[in-house]
């Protein structure tokens, strides 16, 4: 199987540091969990000897590795209800419901918006983005409900793309979130990208980032939380959860930006609309309802 080589030296900064730790600043690409991974399977060197995760750095160590390209698994059709609410020969829109997550991964290899598709398109789908992922353009989180564009065709897809690369597509979003905006309405503009200690999340960060922007309007206060409609200007990974957790109001919900809610499981956030230049011409705009849990949270909070 192909693989990627790398060597690094370690610097005087180095000194004193857990080799894990220590790869996983200088790989940013790579997962903490994979890092563990490549070191226990022996493929990382300390020196010309077998490292060990815990093995502490000195300046001058040569570090050597082999990173094997993931064998990625094939999706399979299942027949599992979606909720389709545009369709022609070119693409569909799907109103993804809560919990559902998008593509086969680790942890979650079927069951997937993905699976879905392939049964009801009957595989049928734009081959851009691989064999895990036919037909996915964008995606949102697992507990992120809402609106998805989907390519059925690869001259659809590369259309789509394009506008999204052009942040010329309209998403905008609702969330209940902790506490209040000051000012009620406004832009967020800080730039996001992976956290150095934590690599499952990401932070707002100068370094190895990109910029993102969020706008924001407050519909409706109520105490101790507010419902907020964001749009994106740009498609930044967990933009709108980081943007607003930055701003001291995280979304409702979110366990890894914030702290869980009684009653729902992960955040309250949901992609309401969504506007895309269709491959023939068409300006094309899609708005879904707010999901029953968001409904029944907006009149508990009411009250």
């Amino acid at each position: 199987m192909p693989s990627e080589r790398f060597e690094l030296l370690a610097d005087e900064q180095s000194t004193g540091m857990r080799l894990d730790k220590w790869l996983a600043c200088q790989l940013p690409e790579l997962s903490r969990s994979r890092i563990e991974g490549l070191i226990a399977d022996g493929t990382v060197t300390v020196n010309g000897a077998k490292a060990s995760k815990s093995g502490k750095l000195k300046a001058n160590d040569l570090i050597c590795g082999e990173i094997p390209e993931p064998q990625e698994l094939k999706a399979v059709a299942q027949d599992i209800p979606i909720d389709i609410v545009y369709e022609d020969e070119e693409l569909l829109v799907v109103n993804k419901p809560k919990g559902m997550v998008v593509h086969p991964a680790a942890g979650n290899p079927d069951g997937t918006l993905v699976n879905a598709l392939l049964f009801h398109c009957k595989g049928r789908l734009s081959s851009i983005n691989g064999v895990i992922r036919p037909g996915i353009v964008h995606r949102i989180d697992k507990f992120t409900s809402g609106l998805l564009m989907v390519a059925k065709t690869d001259s659809a897809h590369r259309c789509l793309a394009e506008q999204i690369k052009a942040h010329s597509f309209t998403r905008e979003y609702n969330a209940i979130v902790c506490g209040a905006f000051s000012p009620e309405s406004g832009t967020v503009d800080a730039p996001i990208g992976r956290s150095r200690y934590d690599r499952k999340k990401m932070c707002v960060t100068e370094q190895n980032s990109k910029n993102a922007v969020t706008h924001y309007e407050t519909i409706e206060r109520f105490k101790g939380y507010s419902w907020v409609r964001f749009r994106l200007e740009t498609g930044r990974t967990h933009q709108i959860r980081v943007h607003s957790a930055y701003k001291g109001h995280a979304v409702l919900g979110d366990d890894v930006y914030g702290k869980p809610y009684k009653g729902i499981e992960g955040q309250c956030l949901h992609a309401k609309k969504i506007g895309f230049v269709h491959p023939d011409g068409r300006y094309m705009e899609f708005d879904s309802e707010l999901p029953p849990y968001f409904q029944r949270l907006i009149e508990e909070l009411r009250k």
